[in-house]
């Protein structure tokens, strides 16, 4: 079995409740398809099962197949130092049929944040390293592809479908 290498820390993205005793990490990629579909799953799952789970979004762009993953993660992370991580993280999955350069402003307005801030940390050094780091992370883990789901530190082999079924089989 895989495993998720390093452990969850204060320098992931967390969402829901810190003291749940199911943690999900994703690894995905804002440009692609299954990370897209899987989307609204997740949002599910979160609704589904609140205060029982943590989730845990990392940034896995698989830049040789899509040449705006990177850019976009860049943009999550750039959002994060303005703490609106989650809010476009959603907004790139939810415009994701329309993912090109111009869109990551747009959304950064949407949103709500400082622009002149957004547009220095979206190519800092420190965005990029923390993309880096993450994807990094999905390597040491053995992420394959995208999304990859790691459930309480362990590799899961399905997609998020087959993972909310498994979540609604163990919480029953």
């Amino acid at each position: 079995m895989s495993n998720l290498k390093p452990e969850v820390s204060n320098s992931d993205h967390v969402q829901g409740n810190d003291a749940a005793t199911i943690t999900i990490v994703e690894f995905g990629d804002y440009q692609c398809p299954f990370c897209g579909d899987a989307h609204p799953i997740i949002k599910e799952i979160e609704d589904t099962f609140g205060d029982q789970i943590k989730f845990v979004f990392r940034n896995f762009p698989l830049q040789e197949s899509h040449q705006f993953a990177f850019s976009a993660a860049a943009a999550a992370e750039a959002a994060a130092l303005q703490d609106k991580f989650w809010e476009m993280h959603d907004a790139l999955y939810e415009n994701q049929y329309r993912l090109d350069e111009n869109l990551f402003e747009e959304l950064a307005e949407t949103v709500g944040l400082d622009m002149e801030k957004f547009q220095q940390d979206f190519t800092s050094e420190a965005v990029k390293e923390k993309v880096d780091n993450d994807f990094e992370s999905g390597v040491r883990s053995g992420v394959n592809g995208t999304p990859s789901f790691y459930v309480n530190g362990t590799k899961f082999d399905g997609d998020a479908a087959a993972l909310h079924q498994m979540l609604k089989e163990s919480t029953e």
